[in-house]
C-alpha cells in the first residue's frame, strides 16, 4: 500500500519524528570548518593542520607488540577487563598521579569521548537536573548533558552554581582548549564544594601527562581529595594524546568504588566493552613509561617552534602551560583569524568551537608531523616579513 498520503507519523530518525535525538544535539561544529579546509588544501605547500588534536606519530613498538600477541582472542571480553588490566590501571594511578586506589575502582571504557557523552545518561541523570562544565570547554560535556534531558550550565567559578539542582560537576585541567591547569587549591575547592552539595565531581585528566610550564594535578590525588577519599570523585584519563593510540580508543575511568561499580552494572547490559586486543594493549602502555618520554619530547621541540612564530606573527599565546594546544589571539574575531592562516594553507580551530568566551582567539595543534610544523613555521615568518 501505497503510504504517499499517508497520515501516520515518520519513522524514527526521519525529520519530524518525535523525540528524535539529533534536534536536542548543537550542530557538529568541525563541519563549519570545512570551507577553510578547502581554502588551506589549495596552497601550493600543501595543508598544515592544527585543527584536530589527533596523534601522527607512530604506536611505540612495545604496545604494537602486546595487541598483535592478544589478537587470538575468540572469547567475549568482560566490559571489567581482566584483572591485569585493572591492576595495571590501578598501579599506574598509584605511581604516575600518587592515587591511592585499588583495581576495584577503575574500569576500562571505549575512549574518553564515549564516556564524556553518556556519564550523565548511565548516571540516571534527566530534566530537572543540571550538569556543570567549565565556560571554555570541550563540546562534549554539553553533549551530554543534552542526551539524558539534563540542563547544561556553564561556570567560571563552582561558587557561582546552584549546588540544589546540579548533579555532576565536570573539571578539566589540563583544559582543552586553553591548556590552563588548575592548582591543587583550586581542585580542593571544587571537591569541597561539591561534596558539600552532594555533587559528583568527574575531573577530565587527558592531558595530566602533558604539562610544559606547570605540574598538573590528578583530583584523586591526597592533597586535592583529603580525607574523604574518593567518594563523589572520578576521574578520566585517555591513552590517545600520551601514547598515540587515538585509534585504538583505548581510556578508563577511576574513583568512587561505588560509582564505578554502578557503571560497570550499566554498562555490561549496554555492551560497552572494549576489545580484548586492546585491553592487553592499554596494559602494556600503562606499564612502560619511556614511550612517554620520547613522545613527550617530540611535542616539546614542535610547541616551541610553532609559539615562537606565532608569536612572531603576531600572536599572544595564553595560558596553554600544559596540554598539545596553543591557545592564541590576535584580538580579533576568530573565523578572520581561521580565514587569514588557510589563506597560508594553514587550518587551526576557532576559539568559538569551546564556547562563545572562546570567540576573539583559536586553538593550535602540535600534533601535526615535524615537517608539516616546519612548513608552517616558515609561512609565518615569510608573511610577517612580508608585511
Amino acid at each position: 500500500m501505497s503510504t504517499k498520503n499517508s497520515t501516520h507519523a515518520p519513522f524514527p530518525g526521519h525529520p519530524g519524528a518525535a523525540r528524535r535525538v539529533s534536534d536536542l544535539l548543537p550542530v557538529f561544529p568541525w563541519d563549519k570548518l570545512e570551507p577553510y579546509k578547502a581554502t588551506a588544501l589549495a596552497h601550493p605547500g600543501g595543508l598544515c593542520d592544527f585543527s584536530v588534536g589527533t596523534p601522527v606519530d607512530p604506536v611505540p613498538e612495545v604496545i604494537q607488540k602486546a595487541l598483535a600477541a592478544a589478537t587470538d582472542t575468540p572469547g567475549y571480553p568482560t566490559v571489567w577487563g581482566p584483572p591485569e588490566l585493572r591492576e595495571a590501571i590501578a598501579g599506574w594511578l598509584h605511581r604516575r598521579l600518587g592515587a591511592e586506589i585499588g583495581p576495584q575502582a577503575v574500569l576500562p571504557t571505549v575512549g574518553s569521548k564515549e564516556l564524556v557523552a553518556w556519564l550523565p545518561t548511565q548516571l540516571g541523570l534527566g530534566p530537572g537536573d543540571q550538569v556543570a562544565y567549565p565556560r571554555l570547554a570541550y563540546p562534549t560535556y554539553e553533549v551530554g548533558a543534552r542526551l539524558c534531558g539534563a540542563e547544561p550550565v556553564e561556570y567560571d567559578s563552582v561558587d557561582e552554581l546552584d549546588g540544589s539542582r546540579v548533579r555532576l560537576l565536570w573539571v578539566n585541567s589540563p583544559s582543552n582548549p586553553t591548556g590552563r591547569v588548575l592548582g591543587a587549591r583550586e581542585l580542593r575547592r571544587a571537591v569541597e564544594w561539591a561534596r558539600e552539595h552532594r555533587v559528583l565531581l568527574v575531573s577530565d585528566e587527558c592531558y595530566l601527562e602533558l604539562g610544559w610550564e606547570a605540574e598538573p594535578v590528578s583530583v584523586l590525588h591526597p592533597e586535592v581529595c583529603g580525607d574523604g577519599g574518593h567518594e563523589g570523585l572520578l576521574a578520566v584519563h585517555s591513552l590517545s594524546k600520551r601514547s598515540n593510540l587515538a585509534g585504538y580508543r583505548a581510556s578508563f575511568v577511576a574513583g568512587d568504588p561505588v560509582v564505578v561499580k554502578e557503571l560497570l552494572e550499566v554498562r555490561k547490559h549496554g555492551g560497552m566493552i572494549v576489545p580484548a586486543p586492546v585491553q592487553a594493549a592499554t596494559a602494556a602502555a600503562l606499564g612502560d613509561d619511556a614511550h612517554v618520554a620520547e613522545q613527550r619530547e617530540r611535542y616539546a621541540a614542535r610547541r616551541a617552534a610553532l609559539r615562537a612564530a606565532l608569536e612572531a606573527y603576531g600572536f599572544r599565546i595564553e595560558h596553554s602551560e600544559a596540554s598539545l594546544y596553543l591557545w592564541a589571539t590576535q584580538d580579533r574575531p576568530c573565523w578572520e583569524t581561521v580565514a587569514e592562516l588557510a589563506g597560508l594553507g594553514i587550518l587551526v580551530a576557532p576559539g568559538d568551537f569551546y564556547g562563545p568566551a572562546g570567540d576573539r582567539f583559536v586553538r593550535v595543534a602540535f600534533t601535526a608531523t615535524d615537517e608539516r610544523v616546519a612548513a608552517a613555521v616558515e609561512r609565518l615568518r615569510a608573511a610577517a616579513a612580508a608585511r
